[in-house]
């Protein structure tokens, strides 16, 4: 057995002081590491650059420890028990690494616990100490770690079946709000550090049916003894990661219910989205697994093409399910699936990357995204989204209903999830295949491999919902449902083609699109307008000055890049029709609304209510 010790020692300095023991150490000299990546997050991050100071004894005698690469150590051959001591840095607050101060502590193994080299079958023993002094007294632990000793939510001993479960469990330690409730005789806890004023019973109230619809999708909930919902709530933030039992989730105080209020609010919706996302990766990522990822070396990248199928697929379940378990209306979702449309609609990287190989290069590309981001790759949560739902749609329309992505879904679970076996690079679209009865190697080569737009307004219309692109009507318009139904369109306006960075003082490009006009002048990603026309230009009336210019008239535009003034003449193109409205159509026959229930679970009455009719 490996003993870890864990402790926040100091709170102020943000350090956790970790201590190892292994009793029986390679005679060799013991190797350790910690990983450079997290499973969930497929970037590197290098989480061993956060080891302030390590040391290791041997009975109890100082012994030389050498540093091998940038995560590995190695120990002088040792004829006793080992014994290493290490400081960790923690003060990344998101949902990836270690955050450590005098308000909360949290961590995922991968950034605190070393790897014992050779050992990793072996099982694990936790004990999570609380830091010292008074302040501290009221702390609590919300872990899904299974107890070796310790009460539930208190500091002690946790233990783990081996490294691979240590690191599945992160640690939240602090003071926070918590709640439960039970979903198919399983304990949920919801525990949220920060300040808020969340009504938590109507929180509560709406993820066990979020919860148990997910439940009822799959047929039965993974073996576990609690689920666990851990939420730091602060100021501006959003990012989940999933576990085998809990889910990390960083959000927006405000986007919280708060008591009194009914009504579903944008960002409560948002929130709600992000469980659903992470609740639904207990069973797609968590247990149907990619088989280059089941088993991967955290010391470096592990590619897999399969990335659209395992968070785009659950990106279009996780907003699917809030309709279909009656959290959200017909409208709502369909503002919501607008709004992914349109973000996939706004980058011409779509056409030039495609989502198989936006899955491959996750680790250089989508998670390294730079200034020419839009124009180079597409993203394959959101285009994977729209994958599935044209591959739901599409089985729907050509089996005549008799089969859908739910079956395809509940057939990876009893064919890889239920039985262990890592997913190949081909078994998603050779099981959709045998499940469905279709030849569905076109789709597959044309959605996965391609780079062209999916035929949405074709499908959508065969379940009776309305689809156009129209010019965006502003900086703020991300897509939506359409209002009423003799809706004219605003006439185009000019626009710069460029997208400026948040929260910033000046007028400076964050990003210059392809084709734009602003590209088509010169200007480029970091420069700072300062005037238009020999107008004093602001990132509050950037647009307006664009858009009152006569469309193909030549204007100056002066600009800072770096410290030089310089001067671009501007022709202003007249917006693109790359925002997209849906709607429940109002000629729909029969079939089609039947088509439409089926797809979303409601029954015609609420349908026609909540679209808007």
């Amino acid at each position: 057995m490996i003993c870890y010790q864990i402790c926040p020692t100091s709170p102020e300095a943000h350090l956790f002081t970790v201590k190892i023991e292994i009793s029986e150490p390679d005679p060799k000299g013991q190797k350790l590491a910690l990983p450079a990546w997290i499973p969930g997050s497929y970037m590197i991050r290098d989480f061993a650059k956060n080891i302030v100071t390590l040391a290791a004894t041997c009975n109890g005698a100082r012994i030389q420890t050498k540093k091998l690469d940038k995560q590995t150590w190695q120990c002088a051959p040792c004829a006793g028990a080992l014994r290493l001591e290490y400081q960790v840095y923690a003060w990344d607050l998101s949902v990836r690494s270690a955050h450590l101060d005098s308000t909360h502590g949290y961590f995922n193994g991968t950034s605190v616990f070393l790897r014992v080299v050779g050992k990793e079958k072996e099982p694990c023993r936790v004990e999570i100490s609380p830091p010292e002094g008074k302040r501290y007294q009221s702390w609590r632990v919300a872990t899904t770690l299974p107890s070796a000793g310790a009460a539930y939510l208190g500091f002690g001993l946790y233990q783990a079946e081996d490294y691979a479960a240590l690191i599945d469990h992160p640690v939240e330690m602090g003071r926070f709000s918590l709640e439960s409730f039970e979903v198919a005789g399983v304990p949920h806890d919801i525990a949220i550090t920060g300040r808020h004023r969340a009504d938590l019973e109507r929180l509560c109230r709406d993820l066990k049916t979020i919860c148990e619809h997910h439940v009822s999708f799959f047929g039965e909930l993974p073996a576990m003894d609690r689920y666990l919902f851990q939420v730091m709530a602060v100021g501006e933030g959003y990012g989940g990661l999933e576990h085998g039992s809990s889910c990390s989730l960083l959000c927006k105080r405000d986007d919280l219910p708060l008591q009194g209020e009914e009504k579903m609010m944008d960002g409560y919706r948002r929130f709600l989205g992000l469980c659903s996302h992470e609740y639904f990766h207990l069973w797609n990522v968590k247990r149907i697994q990619p088989k280059r990822l089941k088993h991967a070396d955290l010391s470096r990248e592990t590619h897999t093409e399969l990335l659209w199928a395992f968070e785009g697929i659950t990106s279009y379940y996780d907003e699917l399910a809030l309709v279909r378990s009656g959290v959200i209306d017909t409208k709502s979702y369909l503002e919501l699936l607008a709004r992914t449309i349109t973000r996939v609609m706004r980058g011409s990287g779509r056409l030039k990357q495609s989502v198989a190989e936006s899955s491959f290069d996750a680790w250089t590309k989508f998670y390294k995204q730079d200034e020419n981001a839009p124009n180079a790759i597409v993203s394959y949560y959101a285009k994977g989204a729209l994958v599935a739902l044209a591959l739901d749609i599409g089985i729907r329309r050509e089996t005549g209903g008799g089969k859908t992505l739910d079956d395809v879904m509940r057939g990876l679970w009893a064919e890889y999830g239920r039985t262990g076996t890592g997913v190949p690079e081909d078994g998603v679209e050779r099981l959709a295949g045998r499940i469905t009865g279709l030849d569905l190697g076109g789709f597959f080569d044309q959605a996965l491999r391609g780079t062209g737009d999916l035929p949405l307004e074709e499908l959508l219309r065969w379940v009776g919902i309305g689809f156009r692109l129209r010019p965006a009507r502003g900086p703020g318009d991300k897509g939506g449902v359409r209002k009423t139904r003799d809706e004219k369109d605003e006439p185009p306006k000019p626009v710069l083609g460029a997208r400026l960075a948040e929260d910033a003082q000046t007028a400076r490009l964050s990003t210059v699109l392809d084709g734009g006009a602003a590209q088509r002048a010169g200007l480029a990603a970091g420069d700072i307008i300062v005037a238009v026309d020999g107008i004093r230009a602001t990132p509050a009336n950037l647009e307006r000055l664009i858009a009152r210019l006569p469309a193909e008239e030549t204007v100056p535009v002066h600009a800072f890049r770096r410290d030089e003034l310089m001067l671009f003449e501007l022709t202003p193109q007249l917006a693109p029709a790359d925002t997209c409205e849906l709607w429940v159509l109002d000629e729909a026959d029969e079939n089609q609304r039947r088509r439409r229930e089926s797809w979303l679970q409601i029954g015609s009455s609420n349908a026609q209510l909540a679209g808007g009719k």
